[in-house]
């Protein structure tokens, strides 16, 4: 198809081609998981850019769609990120997209940059999260704030993931007098679909899980998905958990290791802690033994873990922190503390298992407000008017 032919076939608001960049494939398999395909589905010529190795592979065949292997690293890298920019610049001019869709701050700066010099017509910002929350120096700071800032200048959209997420951006101004940014729906990246969570969490033996976890019928697990890392509080949890061996409460944690200091501290948990080390893109025994999800982070854009444990009826604790705060109705579908706040989180699992009831009673809440709320097809459907018409759907 020819350049003028997608710029007309763009103009008629019809599906054309679609260039998604991320930075590591490890991301694609999860926030990405099913949008691919969809708008594929949809018509859309779908391309994605993001570095070789993982996933990748599985992804391709998952979602059908073309991929492009493009060495990204994460952090700054004045040797690598020059270089590929290029081969962003090379390979947009090459396919000629009509629409960018650029999330995760490498990939997010990088194929911005190379939209804008290459003239994509709409090109989109998914901003996930601010790295520049938790940095503790005053140059990182600045240099993300810098990459944040042109990242966003050089979008023709901008959509954030949750409300909080949006206006702490607008606190650190990162948005210009012309920025608009949305936020599709109540947020989230691409919500959680029971098509896919259902039949797997159905499929597992809670009472065999839990049994292999060594864990007493009266025990309440807490449970933690993710990376082990101080950004998602992990220090705070663990904190907590060394104040709470008066009760019968377990500790599992399932991510893989991030900060080698928190994997050493595991073992001082002794037996109140569950470590499964088996890394998987499909948790769903994870959720299904436990009784509560905790979230302690420090930052988030909106944490997708919490909806997927909502999917097995698991309540959350999370903190008062940028996105998670969104991701659970105080009281209802969960609870918050505030961020750091070790006595405050310690408490709240102590009524958590004073009250059984109505941490089930939360976990069905929760559910519901995931199958009401949060359906991927909501969020795919708000991405694709603002590729076709603007930003009807978004609020």
């Amino acid at each position: 198809m020819t350049g003028l032919r997608r710029s007309r076939e763009r103009s008629t608001g019809r599906p054309g081609r679609i260039v998604y960049g991320i930075t590591v494939p490890e991301s694609s398999a999860t926030l990405l998981r099913g949008q691919l395909g969809w708008f594929r589905e949809q018509g859309w010529d779908v391309h994605l850019v993001t570095s070789p190795g993982g996933p990748l592979e599985t992804v391709r065949e998952r979602e059908q769609v073309t991929v492009h292997p493009l060495p990204m690293a994460r952090d700054i890298d004045l040797r690598q990120d020059p270089l590929a920019l290029v081969r962003w610049i090379r390979l947009l001019r090459r396919l000629r997209p009509d629409v960018l869709n650029v999330g995760t701050p490498k990939a997010g700066l990088l194929g911005s940059i190379a939209g804008w010099v290459t003239r994509v017509p709409r090109r989109v910002y998914i901003m996930r999260g601010l790295r520049l929350e938790s940095t503790r120096s005053r140059l990182q700071l600045a240099v993300l704030w810098l990459a944040e800032r042109l990242t966003v200048l050089l979008a023709t959209d901008v959509v954030c993931v949750s409300h909080s997420l949006r206006d702490e951006a607008a606190r650190w101004r990162l948005f210009g007098r012309r920025d608009v940014p949305v936020v599709i729906a109540q947020g989230s990246s691409n919500g959680v679909n029971p098509e896919r969570w259902d039949p797997g969490l159905a499929a597992v033996d809670r009472e065999a899980v839990r049994e292999e976890w060594k864990v007493a019928p009266d025990d309440l697990v807490v449970g933690f998905v993710g990376r082990i890392s101080f950004d998602k509080g992990v220090q705070d949890l663990l904190a907590a958990f060394r104040s709470l061996d008066d009760v019968p409460v377990k500790l599992m944690l399932l991510g893989p290791v991030e900060d080698e200091e928190l994997g050493a501290a595991l073992a001082d948990l002794g037996t109140n802690a569950i470590r499964v080390d088996a890394w998987t893109f499909d948790p769903y025994e994870a959720y299904a033994g436990m009784d509560v999800f905790c979230l302690p982070t420090r930052r988030e854009g909106f944490p997708n873990v919490v909806l997927e444990a909502a999917l097995a009826q698991v309540p959350t604790i999370t903190t008062t922190a940028t996105g998670a705060r969104d991701s659970v109705v105080p009281g209802e579908t969960g609870w918050l503390v505030e961020t750091g706040d070790v006595p405050q989180l310690v408490a709240a699992i102590r009524a958590c298992e004073r009250d059984r009831e109505g941490v089930r009673a939360a976990g069905k809440a929760a559910r519901e407000r995931a199958l009401r709320d949060f359906r991927p097809t909501t969020i795919w459907s708000g991405l694709q008017d603002i590729y076709l018409r603007g930003s009807a759907g978004a609020s």
